[in-house]
Parts: C-alpha cells; structure tokens; sequence
C-alpha cells in the first residue's frame, strides 16, 4: 500500500480521536448533581472515560472533559436514569524526560479524563 493512502488512513483515525465522545439523543436531558438526589430511585453506578496516552495528547482539555462527561451520561441512559450524582473526576497526565549535554527537559500533558458517578431516576423529570 502506498505511503499516501496510509496518510488517507490515518489522518481521519487521528481527527476523530481528537473529537469528544458523542452524546446520545436520550442522554441529552440528564442532569449531573453533586449531592444525593432525594427521593431518586438507585439504578447503578456509571462511568466514563476520554482520552489515552496515544490520543489525549492531540484532544483539547475541553474535548477530554465532554467526552468522559458524555460517556457517563451515555452509560447512565442505558439504565434509564434521568440524574448522574458525580463522585469522582480524574485527570490523567503523560509526560517524558530527558537529559542532554546535562540539562533536564520535559513534557507533561493531561492525556485523558475519567468521571464516575450514580445513576438515579428521579420523578418529575
């Protein structure tokens, strides 16, 4: 295969990488709260996650942060839940060192975001 059609390849591989995850039609009116919801039905726990080592480095901050938000909201539709009580946020960050002529570099860069929560129904909404 020619070195062109790899770049046609890969290219829109890495494009799509830097996008956020995608927020499904039935995810789009659940709410996230940071206290326990009162009077909400448990459905479960939910997670999600944007980002790794390979791609978090050519995604925006914004983009990890609305993807992870996305995806547990994703997650949390499938269980039927109207409500997210977030619990945790995580940022990850990759980073590489290096010694030349003896002076120190580096690079450190937030490659990935990962949100957990609990899923709740909540009546009247």
């Amino acid at each position: 295969m020619p070195k062109r059609a790899h770049l046609g390849l890969i290219c829109p591989l890495l494009l799509a990488a830097c996008s956020a995850n995608p927020l499904v039609p039935a995810a789009q009116h659940i709410r996230i709260v940071t206290s326990e919801p009162a009077g909400c039905d448990y459905l479960g726990e939910v997670t999600g996650n944007q980002g790794n080592f390979f791609t978090g480095d050519f995604t925006s901050n914004a983009n990890l942060e609305t993807g992870a938000r996305n995806e547990m909201k994703n997650e949390a539709a499938k269980l039927g839940a109207n409500t997210v009580q977030i619990l945790t946020s995580r940022a990850g960050e990759t980073g590489s060192m290096s010694m030349s002529n003896g002076t120190g570099g580096g690079h450190v860069s937030q490659t990935n975001v990962t949100y957990s929560g609990i899923a709740y129904k909540c009546p009247g909404r």
